[in-house]
């Protein structure tokens, strides 16, 4: 019999969530069909195919300001082309986008047919009835609900190199580019979108444009920044001074408490963390029992994403990081029932650290 490991990462499940980009992606959830007549496995039907898929199709224009809602248009006599075309509309001057980086953006994503609809558009971002009416799931990382006029702007959370719902060919061209740019991404939706491309009602022959604005980078390898705050009578001390996992040191012959302890070591100054948002960290837990170290992001390279209040990660986290800030250092001491569970009499234990009482410092880089 194989055994499944489950991740000793706070995480309850490793399957993708839609919430993953903080907007709902219709790009990975729509299922429009697609009219493709014969589907035989002919050699001239693939021949067919790979011709249409190579055939030159229309530039659309883009226009607007960056952080406004761009326009999209076809204009008559468009200049054509039969490869992807990358454009910075506008160059920021921020940091550059290297590889690994977390960005913060917004995205329009369409295809170039008439009346096309969105794929993804974190201008205009689906309300909660809008999603209930399709029926799609994941739909948590929006934020978003019926009749929020006045909503704080939708941002997607992606992550350089990482295949995160979106595919490498529609993120790899913002490497190298600004923080604060506009950045074009054209090309035959085969190529940029892969097999999904049929799923959603795409024609071998038709294109897909995709516009982000580089809002935010985040290096993966930086940390809450500021003053840090002496550990509370009773807390674990903690050392979190280098780009490495915090040095967690665990009250000697003290019993763990029963219920869950938390205290902001350094106040960030950035904003609230909502329930249902992206959140970038870097992390470390220690088990109180020994007060050995089980996981922690710089172990993964840098700074993890996790959706926070939303069922996504353990319950301790859930209940302590939501309202926290953007820049916060927190220390978290999380008994077992709010963690990996309690051990029933007789029973194997359904995780590794089922039992253990855990202790984590965060450090909340942000929350998108």
């Amino acid at each position: 019999m194989i055994s499944i490991k489950r991740p000793t990462r706070p995480t309850r499940t490793a399957r993708r969530l839609a919430a993953a980009l903080a907007v709902p992606v219709l790009l990975l959830t729509a299922a429009c069909g697609s009219d493709s007549g014969n589907s035989g496995n002919s050699a001239d039907a693939e021949e067919t195919q790979e011709s249409e898929s190579n055939a030159p199709w229309p530039l659309a224009t883009v226009t607007g300001a960056v952080g406004e809602e761009p326009a999209i248009e076809v204009p008559d006599g468009a200049e054509t082309s039969s490869e992807t075309v990358v454009t910075v509309l506008e160059e920021g001057d921020g940091p550059t986008v290297a590889e690994n980086d977390y960005l913060r953006v917004s995205l329009l994503a369409r295809g170039l047919k008439e009346d096309e609809e969105d794929l993804v558009n974190t201008w205009s971002p689906r309300t909660a009835e809008d999603q209930q009416t399709e029926g799609s799931e994941g739909s948590e990382g929006s934020g978003e609900t019926a009749g929020q006029e006045d909503a704080e702007p939708v941002y997607a959370a992606l992550q350089m190199g990482k295949e995160d719902l979106l595919p490498l060919a529609v993120t790899d061209p913002l490497v190298g580019k600004p923080e604060g740019s506009r950045v074009v991404i054209q090309g035959a939706a085969s190529e940029l979108i892969g097999a999904v491309a049929e799923n959603v009602g795409f024609q071998p022959g038709d294109s897909v444009v995709f516009v982000y604005d580089i809002v935010t980078v985040i290096d993966p390898l930086s940390m809450a920044e500021g003053e840090q705050a002496a550990a509370g009578p009773g807390m674990p001390e903690v050392q979190a001074g280098e780009p490495e996992a915090a040095s967690i040191t665990v009250p000697e012959g003290e019993e763990p408490p029963a219920e869950i302890q938390q205290q902001v070591l350094i106040e960030g100054d950035g904003a609230e963390v909502k329930a249902n948002q992206q959140l970038i960290v870097q992390y470390t837990g220690v088990k109180w029992s020994d007060g050995e170290k089980f996981d922690s992001s710089w172990d993964h390279g840098g700074a993890s994403k996790f959706p926070i209040g939303a069922g996504g990660v353990i319950a301790g986290w859930d209940e302590t990081l939501v309202g926290k800030h953007v820049g916060d250092r927190v220390l978290l001491v999380i008994p077992p029932e709010k963690a990996y569970g309690v051990t029933e009499e007789g029973a194997e234990p359904a995780h590794e650290l089922a039992d253990q009482t855990l202790v984590f410092v965060v450090d909340i880089l942000d929350a998108i």
